[in-house]
């Protein structure tokens, strides 16, 4: 068989957005991938579907496999003919041991590719607001290790004093020892020093203080930490800005569905809120799933051409919808004719990618808004096809019958509850501030998870948001505190919500 090949790269300092596009390429294409533990779940999950994991992590005090027994596995893995992604955190070659492990592969006759990542010594000074160079502050850099090991000569300290900037990776459990050092070696004690833990992720934290103070003010900052000595720290407080965003560091649980609607939706929801600093956690509470049968759906489809009107109350009522369509052996060509409304822009904008034009949306997303803004369509006696959730509320079914219409209501999906023991896990650690709720499904499948036991004592001093009136009625009859709701029944309605 013929030898595979090793990439060593580097996965940045925690961002997922700092992961270069070669990085997530060959991810993409690897058949192993041994990562360690600053490799987050979101860079993880670059990795396909049927890629072979090995968390092979290093912490200190705690190694999973010695490195001897890493570049081992390289070598195995490869001389099976496979693409072996070795995925470090930080760039592989700055403090990661990615070039003794390219020796070890040069040894054996395995073909290997660097990816350089994006390295935390710059990067994570930079979020914290602190340019590692400046002009009229420092002209030179120093990166040094803070992990000496007892197989490796200790850092010139004499030697690097006199730089203006020195960067210390891996130095939290020596802060004192090296402070020490540099003091002994002639640095000032007023010479401004910054740790910053958790760098470019939104639980990120920054202390600043000075070299003869910095064994007692950054003495709580916990690893993974980068320590920054020299001038450039003064600038913190003028260019900090990752850590000013309006929901740093704020836990925000997002609970839409696992559907193929909401994917996308979710994806960007969660995605805004990131952008702004909270730290997203995406813990479903409800499921969509096809109905328990289609022949309902698939004899309207059959039958389409008899009605005059078809309206979508989600994004998931189209996609199934279309689904069917093409199932029954039918295409849009069919739907000639046929005026269609639509709640929500999402949903509109999900017919509209299927080259559907929507005749009317209401202003506000809800069914009741809908029929209302449909009384000045004449539907005597016309025939309405309604594609939607399995068990929905009939408001609009019963608003179209009263305008002398024939509304047909179908199961398009059902939704299911999603037992998620995770959230509670979340609650009880308090890494959650606000709840987010779109929908009374969601509302129904988070209060579940308690299951007669003290909701409210999970959830004090969180906060909980809904997307609109219809979400927080549902909320308030299940005995859920309401303390948000957007004016706008939309993703970014909730967010400017939770902003406000």
């Amino acid at each position: 068989m013929h030898n595979g090949k090793v990439f060593l790269i580097g996965a940045g300092p925690g961002d997922v957005g700092l992961l270069t596009l070669k990085a997530k390429r060959y991810m993409s294409e690897a058949d192993v991938i041994l990562y360690d533990y600053l490799a987050g779940d979101e860079i993880i999950a670059f990795a396909r579907v049927d890629a072979e994991l090995i968390y092979v992590g290093k912490k200190a005090g705690h190694h999973t496999l010695k490195q001897d027994e890493i570049n081992r596995l390289l070598v195995d893995k490869a001389k099976k003919g496979k693409r072996v992604v070795r995925l470090k955190g930080g760039d592989p070659f700055l403090f990661g041991r990615g070039g003794e492990e390219a020796l070890f592969l040069v040894e054996h006759g395995i073909p290997f590719e660097i990816v350089p990542g994006v390295t935390s010594a710059i990067a994570v000074p930079a979020y914290a607001g602190i340019p590692v160079t400046h002009r009229e502050y420092a002209s030179s850099l120093c990166v040094v290790t803070g992990h000496e090991s007892i197989d490796k000569a200790s850092v010139p300290w004499k030697n690097i004093v006199g730089i203006e900037t020195i960067v210390i990776l891996m130095g939290v459990s020596n802060i004192m020892e090296i402070a020490k050092k540099l003091l002994e070696a002639g640095k000032c004690p007023d010479t401004p020093v910054a740790a910053i833990c958790h760098g470019t992720t939104n639980r990120q934290k920054t202390i600043t203080t000075t070299l003869d103070r910095v064994s007692r003010d950054a003495s709580f900052i916990q690893a993974p930490a980068i320590i920054v000595v020299g001038k450039v720290v003064e600038l913190q407080k003028q260019l900090q800005w990752f850590e000013n965003k309006p929901l740093f560091g704020k836990g925000i649980l997002v609970t839409r569905p696992i559907s193929q609607g909401n994917r996308e939706q979710a994806r960007l929801f969660s995605a805004r809120l990131q952008d702004l600093g909270a730290v997203v956690y995406e813990q479903p509470t409800i499921k969509i799933i096809s109905p328990d049968s289609f022949d309902e759906l698939d004899s309207a489809i059959k039958q389409i051409r008899k009605y005059q009107w078809l309206i979508f109350t989600s994004v998931n009522g189209v996609i199934y919808f279309m689904q069917r369509l093409k199932v029954c052996g039918m295409d849009i060509r069919e739907l000639y004719g046929i005026k269609i409304a639509a709640i929500g822009p999402q949903t509109k904008l999900e017919l509209e990618r299927y080259c559907l034009n929507v005749d009317y949306c209401p202003d506000e997303f809800v069914a009741e808004a809908l029929v209302e803004g449909l009384k000045k369509y004449d539907k005597n006696g016309q025939h309405i096809l309604i594609p939607r959730a399995k068990d929905a509320r009939n408001v609009l079914e019963n608003g179209l019958r009263e305008q002398g219409a024939i509304p047909h209501v179908v199961a398009a999906y059902q939704t299911i509850i999603f037992e998620n023991e995770r959230i509670k896990d979340l609650l009880l650690d308090h890494r959650i501030d606000v709840v987010t709720l779109t929908s009374p499904s969601c509302v129904k499948g988070f209060c579940s998870i308690f299951d007669g036991e003290d909701m409210q004592a999970y959830l004090s001093g969180v906060r909980i948001a809904c997307i609109g009136p219809i979400t927080q009625r549902a909320a308030i009859e299940l005995n859920l505190r309401v303390d948000t709701v957007a004016n706008e029944y939309t993703a970014d309605g909730l967010i400017e919500a939770i902003l406000g």
